[in-house]
């Protein structure tokens, strides 16, 4: 579309509106809703035919879970992804090539998710596809599309990490970049996917960080508002709004149906895309470190589960009722809807504080 349109922008001047990032990254979201509203009901008649029993759901979770979560199909995020794709695909400027490597990142960790969404699915087990093979696969994805991000970044900019709140501070972590970028998107990855256990947990904080960096990529690619708000300036980065957009069209459309009851899961196939989809925009735009304020969510869920896992094997003792952190709140006696949109209030918050870094400089 954008290459058709703005061609015929000379003949035709209203269609000089296709040129405009944020027209188009606001067709990517309603073009995304609807594929993803349209074709939802049919994903999930295909799934539940095809799962049987629909996701397996841990024994050792919470007892309700058993009860109320059984037989529900999961791939939900099948759903997602194909409307963020097609909607991207039509509305995104093809030629950028930050575009093709968030594609690549994401689609690549959405394949490894629907891979060990379909061995727990085949095997009726919550456990899936061997955790070193996955990180090794999702380490090998980062690595690669790091280093595409370098190649299209200035000199002055490809290996270095900027600091939030001073404008001036970069510092070079020469070859050591890529091994930071790779830990910053597996681990964004792998957070959401902790994350996603409970019906709409996931989805909201992803669509507020989408947002928020579609933001943040729309300003690092422009060049006046970056010199104005002094943050880096990364030339092509604009074009990732659109995906963004796309992915919140997306988002919005999968919470219909996996809003409580949820009639699908995302599964790993969508919690793994997206988290390491946030990730990578992170690492092209130059603000990792501020994806953990706006990600706090999810490093909570992640760090609750380290914490867990630590204390129990060097102490036998546990410090969460139950890890991830939400199913500890669950027990503590918040309804699931209680502990859901508690959990997005703070998403909301933490990207407000994440945003605020733009100009407290």
């Amino acid at each position: 579309m954008f290459e058709l349109l703005s061609r015929l922008a000379g003949e035709f001047a209203p269609l000089n509106v296709f040129r405009y990032i944020t027209f188009r990254t606001g067709a990517a979201l309603m073009t995304s809703l609807f594929v993803t509203f349209m074709l939802g009901p049919w994903i999930i008649r295909m799934l539940r035919v095809r799962q049987g029993k629909g996701q397996p759901i841990r024994e050792d979770g919470p007892a309700s879970h058993l009860l109320t979560k059984r037989g529900t199909p999961t791939m939900g995020g099948l759903m997602i992804l194909f409307g963020m794709l097609v909607s991207t695909l039509l509305w995104a400027d093809l030629t950028n090539l930050y575009v093709w490597l968030i594609l690549y990142v994401t689609l690549g960790f959405g394949a490894i998710g629907f891979y060990d969404d379909y061995l727990k699915v085949r095997r009726a087990t919550h456990g899936g596809f061997s955790g070193r093979m996955r990180l090794l696969l999702e380490a090998v994805i980062a690595v690669s599309a790091t280093i595409g991000f370098m190649q299209l970044e200035s000199a002055g900019l490809s290996s270095r990490l900027a600091v939030p709140f001073f404008k001036d501070i970069l510092i070079n972590l020469g070859y050591f970049f890529p091994v930071f970028a790779m830990i910053v998107i597996v681990g964004a990855g792998n957070s959401v996917n902790l994350t996603d256990g409970l019906d709409g947990l996931a989805i909201v904080p992803v669509m507020i960080a989408a947002g928020s960096f579609g933001f943040i990529a729309y300003l690092s690619g422009n060049a006046v508002f970056a010199d104005y708000l002094q943050i880096q300036n990364v030339a092509g980065t604009g074009e990732i709004a659109v995906i963004c957009g796309a992915v919140i069209g997306a988002g919005l459309g999968f919470l219909w149906f996996n809003a409580p009851p949820a009639a699908i899961f995302m599964g790993d196939t969508g919690s793994l895309a997206l988290g390491g989809m946030i990730g990578a925009i992170a690492v092209a735009t130059k603000h990792e470190m501020v994806l953990a304020i706006i990600g706090g969510l999810f490093v909570v869920e992640a760090v609750s589960v380290i914490i867990q896992v630590c204390s129990y094997k060097l102490f036998g003792k546990r410090v969460f009722r139950m890890a991830p952190i939400h199913h500890h709140f669950e027990q503590l006696g918040w309804t699931e809807p209680q502990v859901v949109i508690r959990f997005w209030i703070i998403a909301f918050v933490l990207a407000l504080i994440g945003l605020s870094t733009l100009k407290l400089r």
